[in-house]
């Protein structure tokens, strides 16, 4: 009831208004800005993913909380666990504005960010100061001017920085709102990325004394062949996880819908089929050999148990988040 009225009033502003209205005010105390307002009673629901135990298989998908800045307040809604970011070495602006369109009558977002982020020194200093005992997910990612030659030492600057902090590491490649992003996802420019960061991960594990999963965030817009191509090359890499999937470049569906031709990433309702499809392609091309995290068009129980029926081991939230509220974490919980 609370998220309802809330909600009519921040979809009175534009949306990025709204977004910076929220994270102002989940940077209070949970107990304050949370517990009393959003806060529900989220049933334990363990599993083991990636060798680290999720209080339950709900998460916060990144983008929410680029900056890390209200890892506390999100915690105290019930979530799994919390993923932030992406963050990129250096602090950037992100594309001009307006850059956010909400198309409520599909459920939907359309987002051309572009990675918008205070830079990685300044997560880390979030997260140091938020002290969170929980299962913390950083997704890292490059520089717009940072050419695709050079983008695993974007990369692998920022595994270096977050590396200590993290529960696991996510890798975003996906993202359709940096130029050149997506051709990472595929050849050999996949492989020498992933070489690269299993590399710096092991360096890591042996400095650190601890092993940080790597997850790999990839988009719903491939072919069959490049799927299966990429589930080789993760399995090739060792990579220790897959998100699936990012946001969608397809307008299908919102065509005809108020900003239905912006310029982004498309995600909510709209991608849900898309990513359960994907889903259910490296279910078959991993064979069970490494974990799939479901993120994309998520608003009830009903589309939760999909993907994890579909072969997903944890799922992720976000725009389904923005619509429904904190409410969606205990139904997705009690209805698995």
């Amino acid at each position: 009831m609370l998220y309802s009225i809330a909600r009519n009033l921040l979809f009175k502003l534009s949306a990025e208004q709204a977004h910076d209205i929220t994270i102002n005010m989940l940077k209070l105390p949970a107990s304050v800005a949370i517990k009393g307002l959003y806060g529900s009673q989220v049933k334990d629901k363990p599993v083991e993913v990636m060798g680290i135990t999720f209080p339950n298989p709900v998460g916060l998908a990144a983008g929410l909380d680029k900056n890390g800045e209200c890892i506390n307040g999100f915690s105290a809604m019930g979530f799994g666990f919390v993923e932030v970011g992406t963050v990129t070495p250096r602090p950037q602006p992100g594309n001009p504005k307006p850059r956010i369109f909400r198309l409520p009558q599909a459920e939907a977002i359309i987002n051309r960010m572009g990675f918008n982020n205070h830079g990685v020194d300044y997560l880390v200093n979030q997260v140091k100061k938020a002290k969170f005992k929980g299962v913390l997910g950083i997704n890292i990612g490059k520089n717009k001017d940072t050419s695709e030659e050079n983008a695993k030492d974007d990369y692998t600057h920022c595994m270096r920085k977050v590396y200590e902090h993290a529960s696991y590491i996510a890798v975003n490649i996906s993202s359709p709102n940096t130029p050149g992003l997506r051709a990472l996802q595929y050849g050999d420019a996949l492989n020498e990325l992933l070489s690269a960061l299993k590399a710096e991960q092991k360096a890591l594990a042996e400095k650190h004394g601890k092993y940080v999963p790597l997850a790999v965030k990839i988009a719903p817009d491939s072919t069959e062949e490049e799927i299966n191509g990429i589930a080789q090359c993760l399995l090739d890499n060792e990579i220790d996880a897959v998100i699936a999937t990012n946001t969608t470049l397809s307008r299908e569906g919102v065509e005809s819908l108020d900003h239905g031709a912006e310029m982004g990433g498309l995600s909510g309702l709209p991608v849900q089929d898309k990513s359960t499809a994907v889903i259910k392609l490296l279910s078959a091309a991993l064979q069970g050999k490494m974990p799939i995290i479901g993120v994309g068009g998520i608003n009830s129980a009903e589309s939760a148990k999909e993907k994890l029926d579909a072969g997903a081991s944890l799922v992720q939230v976000y725009t389904g988040f923005i619509y429904e509220g904190p409410k969606l974490i205990k139904n997705i919980v009690d209805s698995i």
